[in-house]
């Protein structure tokens, strides 16, 4: 089996979807986009297509090594996520050669339900979702952030806003709260000490995550569980941010951090340092069938961020709740996963 053409795609709302044709007429999918940079990421899939036409795509692991190692400069978020598209339809074409979902060539399923969670909305909006049966949800605080200081006025407002989200959802209900990496160490640590009580499931970016030893103080300044790595790349800089304790949830990109067998070794690295993995996913339905794919099979998944089931995209759109069962090929147009 050989590739023959790469076939990127500019799709609504703001994602790029790739198509890996192959001369045995087996197509695999992925979704090599960076949110903001459709073009570039297209482009840098382009710049691709001389390494991997003509290749076997079947040798994964291979053609991983060779784009990451191939270029002068490695990495880099436009680079990642257009090797991560690649390495996703690479797996997608070998499902589909033997007629196995990818889960179960990584090894088998870990459980029998994947566990959701959805950006919050509206009080009455997540009172709907409860009720639907989602367990969870992640949420800002009311803005404008103050990034260098955090009043008590921010800080009280933060908490009653929180404290309004808990009492309409009740106790059973995880509550994750995004930071999105707006504050300043000095700043976050009051706002996430005030937070203890409402039990957060987990406070994801406090800071700027490069600073691996300010995420680590702010860490272990807390009893909530520091989640960060939407923004972190590769094994390499994971193993940095394992180390130093900054963070006990992991959130790889599976389309961002290099794909599919870099997400599964650094659920490897976490699981050895007690963490968990809470995959992000803003992307579109190509990127939340691969990032299933390992939820399915990860001891120490946590829950999946998702902002669409499909529904006008995918012939047959994932339902929610389904069985595991419906989780039947691989990540690919007609995967109607688990939730």
């Amino acid at each position: 089996m050989k590739i023959t053409r790469l076939e990127t795609f500019l799709i609504a709302p703001r994602w790029l979807f790739l198509r890996v044709h192959t001369d045995e007429g087996i197509v695999g999918l992925g979704e090599p986009y960076l949110e903001g940079r459709a073009t570039t990421s297209a482009e840098a899939i382009r710049e691709l297509e001389d390494y991997l036409i003509g290749q076997d795509p079947r040798r994964i692991i291979h053609h991983w090594e060779a784009m990451y190692r191939q270029p002068c400069y490695h990495g880099g978020a436009i680079m990642m996520s257009a090797i991560s598209g690649v390495e996703a339809a690479l797996w997608d074409i070998l499902g589909k050669s033997v007629g196995l979902p990818v889960w179960q060539l990584l090894g088998g399923r870990a459980r029998d339900r994947i566990r959701l969670y959805k950006g919050g909305g509206s009080i009455d909006q997540m009172k709907e979702d409860v009720a639907r049966g989602f367990k969870g949800f992640k949420i800002g605080l009311p803005g404008p952030y103050p990034k260098v200081h955090a009043t008590k006025e921010f800080i009280d407002q933060a908490v009653a806003s929180v404290g309004e989200i808990r009492d309409a959802v009740g106790p059973s209900i995880d509550i994750a709260i995004d930071l999105h990496g707006a504050f300043l160490p000095a700043a976050a640590v009051p706002i996430i000490k005030a937070l203890e009580p409402l039990h957060p499931a987990w406070i994801e970016d406090p800071c700027q995550c490069e600073n691996y030893d300010e995420m680590a103080r702010i860490a272990q300044s807390t009893s909530i569980p520091i989640a960060a790595g939407e923004r972190v790349f590769t094994r390499w800089a994971f193993r940095e941010l394992l180390e130093r304790g900054a963070a006990k949830i992991l959130n790889p990109d599976p389309c961002h951090v290099g794909g599919i067998f870099e997400t599964r070794l650094i659920a490897g690295m976490a699981e050895m340092h007690y963490a968990g993995v809470a995959p992000h996913c803003p992307l579109g339905p190509i990127a939340l069938a691969t990032c299933l794919q390992l939820d399915a099979m990860m001891p120490n998944f946590v829950s999946q961020e998702h902002v669409t089931l499909g529904e006008g995209y995918l012939k047959e759109p994932c339902v929610f709740p389904s069985p595991l069962g419906a989780l039947n090929t691989a990540a690919n147009s007609s995967t109607r996963p688990v939730s």
